[in-house]
């Protein structure tokens, strides 16, 4: 689950962010969207950890992260979270199979062979494990990048963008494979997007749309 409370972000010489109030249940899905430059990519980094609020409490998966310290915050991450930024970021000198073996070793859990295959196989990526970065489609790529997030079974993935850049049926099958992989693993969702195109995408995806909770950010006056 995910609750925030009068949560802010300052920016060091520049603007403060200030974000609404939400509570999301496990295993639902949220809507993160609103126009470029309105915070989206920050409120999905402090739900990682990655960034401390200025203000406000923050509880994801059951954890107060007000609570942790950063060594404490990055072994939760690890196995809380599964983040799938616009920006893969795979390791181009790895293979597939390596850059999974490489997410197992940043969680500080021995390299489990069988856990990657079968996390490659649920995301019909199998086949290229012995592969590069470089030697996958956009679509492949991007689903290796999702095995990966999800290889630690995490409690909540967040996901930045990940209809950026693709065309209408690419679109429609990114967030598909996204609800479809939370659903497996019961884990709460959330996709932050400007893309207009998935809100529809998720209503008519989604089998509970009842659980599907919408969260609109503005750009915070200067």
């Amino acid at each position: 689950m995910i609750c925030t409370q009068g949560l802010s972000y300052h920016y060091a010489g520049g603007a403060t962010l200030r974000f609404p109030d939400v509570a999301v249940a496990q295993g639902a899905t949220l809507l993160l969207s609103g126009p470029s430059g309105c915070g989206k990519s920050t409120w999905l980094a402090l739900m990682a950890g990655l960034v401390r609020p200025t203000s406000g409490q923050l509880t994801v998966a059951g954890q107060v992260l007000n609570d942790l310290d950063s060594v404490a915050t990055d072994a939760w991450r690890a196995s809380a979270i599964g983040f799938l930024p616009q920006k893969l970021h795979l390791s181009a000198a790895l293979t597939v199979r390596q850059n999974l073996a490489l997410a197992q070793w940043a969680a500080g859990v021995a390299e489990d062979r069988a856990a990657i295959d079968a996390a490659l196989d649920a995301l019909g990526v199998a086949e290229f494990s012995d592969r590069k970065p470089a030697q996958l489609s956009g679509g492949q790529a991007q689903r290796v990048a999702l095995a990966r997030a999800v290889l630690q079974q995490p409690k909540v993935i967040l996901a930045d963008e990940p209809s950026a850049s693709l065309d209408d049926d690419a679109a429609a099958d990114a967030v598909a494979l996204l609800l479809a992989t939370a659903r497996s693993q019961t884990a709460t969702l959330v996709i932050a997007t400007h893309d207009t195109r998935v809100a529809a995408l998720l209503a008519a995806e989604s089998a509970d749309c009842a659980g599907l909770q919408r969260l609109q950010l503005l750009r915070n006056p200067p």
